[in-house]
């Protein structure tokens, strides 16, 4: 105890302290180097189009290789927690240990060099056989008791902490770095470590808020962001409210883990998981491409999921800082395996809306969500079921959006084509709505309402395009999902299309894509207004 008691009443932490800042400069470093690698090796040879047996093993190379970054960064990351939290538990030892010695020395006590309250004399020794001696003793040394306590606490606090700690750093193994598992290792350090540190998943809001989200996220500091996105990437992935760059950078932790563990059991997959691996590959392969494109053509990964068919949610260009955001909806048929046609046409709408902003493009997001679970070709696709289930996942999205916007408030829109207008209709039917400034449904079977005026946008700015050949508009709306909005007496307005069939408001040079573009720049779509 005397050993004890010494070292932790003098001890300086200084050295502690910069251990900690040197794992934290490692774990930033190693995070530039794994993003560098994408950017400038990964990202330009998948743009290039390098393709054949060398690719295949060259890619399969070096995404090891970011994995193993990754994980690298994610132990010294982990390290710096560590480090950290433990100078923060020991000097919190160190003060109450302090404390209880001065105040023991206040009233009157002695404290030995191995932090022994020594009792204090009420009377001298020699009335010892005084009636009153030891009650006057005793009440004297009344605070004898807790003095020793405190001491004895501060001292068990300081052993435990620096016990846990030599623990958890001794399990974080560097072994790990060499293997394509080991950023699933990693995590479970992560958890170990967020105990130690006194952090916990159930600190994290339940998405129910987005605001409360938002304003969760911006209470922490930096180091307590970086721990959490490291600790705990699957549940702030999709948590509405957080910055577009909190919520890539841990979808793209979970994308990594999950395409890691495919590789690991290829030789075993079974169907579904032989088609999310593809499909997550082709996302990935797809996202590093926009890496090293202009900033404006970055694409953030605002969601994933394997369960079912799969949900994937991609922005091209940062939402949290756009005048102008457009969320698009997909409808019947869509998954994880032809997202990618969902993010071609994120792209060309963001191009058409370039066309009519100030920023010429730049100062536009455009982002496919494909948040819910997208009906089939059966029976689901007659009934509102699927889009009742996803509109609070929809109204969350874009509720998200707005709280984690910078500056002015942007100028929302929501597209949404075939069956994904009646998710978007019923998501802002119920609740408090979209919070949309617009909204354009293309080839609509219905929203799941009778007229405009009973969703939560002006009428005046409910935009409804119906090629004359679109099968879907032409006969399934007016049936089992809502009256037919491209009807004068639902109360929209029309925007005009050139274009053909169900599938055909994308085609390059179309008015039907330039007017959608207007509408996503806040301009008046041609030809519009009520037909």
């Amino acid at each position: 105890m005397t050993e004890n008691f010494t070292r932790l009443f003098t001890q300086d932490f200084s050295d502690l302290e910069a251990a900690a800042s040197s794992w934290k400069k490692l774990a930033e470093a190693l995070g530039k180097t794994g993003t560098d690698s994408g950017k400038r090796v990964t990202g330009p040879l998948h743009k290039a189009g390098w393709t054949g047996l060398s690719a295949t093993h060259g890619f399969e190379a070096m995404e090891a290789t970011e994995s193993k970054l990754g994980t690298a960064q994610l132990d010294a990351q982990l390290i710096t927690t560590t480090l950290d939290t433990l100078r923060t538990r020991m000097e919190a030892a160190q003060r109450t240990l302090r404390n209880a010695v001065a105040d023991a020395e206040a009233a009157g006590h002695t404290v030995r060099d191995g932090g022994w309250v020594e009792p204090k004399q009420a009377l001298d020794p020699k009335y010892h056989n005084d009636p009153d001696y030891e009650g006057l003793q005793s009440e004297a040394n009344a605070g004898l008791g807790g003095f020793r306590a405190r001491i004895d606490g501060a001292l068990t606090d300081a052993a435990t902490a620096s016990y846990e700690a030599a623990e958890l750093l001794h399990q974080i193994d560097p072994f790990d770095l060499d293997k394509r598992y080991g950023g699933a290792n990693a995590q479970e350090d992560a958890a170990r470590v967020a105990e130690f540190a006194g952090i916990s998943r159930k600190d994290i809001p339940d998405g129910k808020d987005p605001q409360k989200a938002a304003d969760w996220w911006a209470g922490l500091g930096e180091d307590d962001q970086r721990f959490y996105l490291a600790a705990f990437p699957d549940q702030l992935g999709p948590l509405d409210g957080l910055p577009a760059t909190a919520r890539d950078h841990a979808n793209r932790t979970v994308l990594d883990v999950k395409l890691n563990d495919y590789a690991l059991r290829e030789g075993s997959l079974g169907y579904h998981d032989r088609s999310n691996y593809r499909s997550l590959s082709a996302l990935k392969e797809r996202l590093e491409k926009a890496d090293v494109g202009p900033a404006h053509k970055q694409q953030y990964l605002l969601g994933l999921s394997t369960k079912g068919d799969g949900r994937a949610i991609v922005a091209i260009g940062n939402p949290d800082t756009a005048k102008h955001t457009a969320v698009q909806v997909p409808g019947t048929d869509n998954q994880l395996d032809n997202f990618d046609g969902q993010i071609s046409r994120a792209n060309k709408l963001q191009d058409a809306a370039g066309d009519w902003s100030a920023g010429t493009g730049k100062d536009v997001s455009v982002i496919a969500w494909l948040g819910y679970d997208a009906p089939e070709l059966d029976n689901s696709v007659i009934t509102d079921g699927r889009a009742l289930d996803g509109a609070e996942d929809l109204r969350g999205f874009t509720h998200g959006l707005r709280a984690a916007q910078e500056g002015e408030r942007t100028h929302l829109t929501v597209l949404a084509h075939s069956y994904g207008s009646t998710i978007a209709g019923a998501a802002n039917a119920g609740g408090q709505g979209l919070d949309a400034d617009d909204m354009v449904v293309l080839g609509s079977p219905g929203l799941t309402v009778d007229r405009a005026d009973q969703l939560q946008i002006d009428p005046e700015h409910l935009w409804v395009g119906a090629a004359g050949n679109d099968p879907i508009s032409n006969v399934a709306s007016d049936l089992t999902l809502g009256a037919d909005p491209k009807k004068s007496e639902f109360g929209a307005q029309r925007m005009y299309v050139d274009t053909s069939g169900h599938s055909g408001y994308w085609d390059d040079g179309s008015q039907s894509l330039e007017n959608q573009g207007r509408i996503i720049a806040g301009k008046t779509p041609k030809d519009g207004g009520p037909r």
